[in-house]
């Protein structure tokens, strides 16, 4: 197949749909009509004899050709805008459209009303968050970043860590006065603990305590299960169970008894916060801008840590 222009625009459109997830989001991303981009489309599905998209009057999803297309494509077209942005000098220009898939613990415990003070910052930047199962193929899925806990387990992305949080085991004075407390982190075999789920094993994460060289690694049980971090704070403010929880965002709970820190001295755990981007010789400004955002943030927690001895008195 010889080279044909209208390909490249095409894969273009084609980008554009994929990121903007509707044709309409796609005309308004490239600033042509819907109809241009469904002309657009047709053209390069037309050219290249496969169906990329599949399209129902709600959404709009890759096949598993266009997908595959998609993933070989993407790439060059990172390529294309990394030259265009060194050769415009615009490499520090801070604008356009973000999406993050952020982690369900930090963005309500931490990035939550910090977020005004970046965008005054960046104005002409638009941010999307998203909370996937998952990080999966940023690319394919058009996310330009990714900010979650855990070790990175997709050699392809760039890994920045920006920090270690710590995890607390907390409760409410409510279920406190009526299971008890208990006085070793193994006693909480006998206690309702509310479970939070592992999304790459689809089981609870086991709670993992330590003191000094002394660790413990059990598995807990109890009645509730959660994907939502606010909803399973929620369930321990109102005294159902205890919870594991990032301390973060919570020591203003503690300070004033509303929640209670179990085991002080098993503050060992630390759980690493990442930042995930797929690997380029240029990462969009935009991109560097939110990570370097993040890492301040993340450096502002480190510094205020001896907030802890607050907590412990809260207790």
């Amino acid at each position: 197949m010889s080279f044909d222009g209208r390909i490249l625009s095409g894969v273009s459109v084609l980008a554009a749909v994929v990121e903007g997830g509707s044709f309409v989001k796609a005309a308004e991303l490239i600033g042509i009509t819907d109809s241009g981009v469904s002309r657009a489309i047709g053209r390069l599905e037309t050219r290249l004899g496969v169906r990329l998209l599949d399209r129902t009057t709600r959404s709009v999803t890759l096949t598993d050709e266009g997908r595959r297309f998609y993933q070989e494509v993407k790439p060059h077209l990172n390529a294309i805008e990394d030259a265009a942005v060194v050769a415009s000098g615009a490499a520090s220009a801070v604008r356009g459209r973000l999406k993050v898939d952020i982690d369900p613990f930090f963005l309500p415990l931490v990035l939550a009303g910090r977020l005004g003070t970046f965008c005054e910052r960046h104005p002409d930047l638009s941010i999307e968050f998203v909370t996937k199962e998952h990080v999966g193929d940023l690319v394919a899925d058009g996310i330009d970043l990714a900010i979650r806990f855990g070790e990175p387990r997709l050699a392809s992305l760039v890994a920045r860590k920006l920090i270690e949080a710590p995890i607390l085991t907390v409760a409410s004075p409510r279920y406190l006065e009526r299971h008890g407390r208990p006085a070793h982190p193994r006693d909480l075999t006998a206690h309702r603990c509310l479970q939070f789920l592992d999304p790459y094993t689809g089981r609870p994460f086991e709670w993992e305590f330590i003191r000094g060289d002394e660790a413990i690694d059990f598995p807990t049980t109890g009645p509730l299960t959660f994907t939502d971090p606010k909803a399973m704070l929620d369930e321990c403010f109102a005294g159902t169970g205890i919870a594991q929880v990032i301390g973060w965002g919570i020591g203003q709970a503690l300070a004033r008894g509303s929640l209670v820190d179990l085991f002080p001295d098993w503050h060992g755990e630390r759980f690493p916060l990442f930042a995930f981007h797929p690997s380029r010789k240029h990462p969009p400004a935009k991109v560097r801008a939110f990570i370097d955002f993040c890492a301040e943030i993340a450096t502002e927690l480190e510094r205020s840590a001896p907030r802890e001895q607050s907590w412990k008195e809260g207790s």
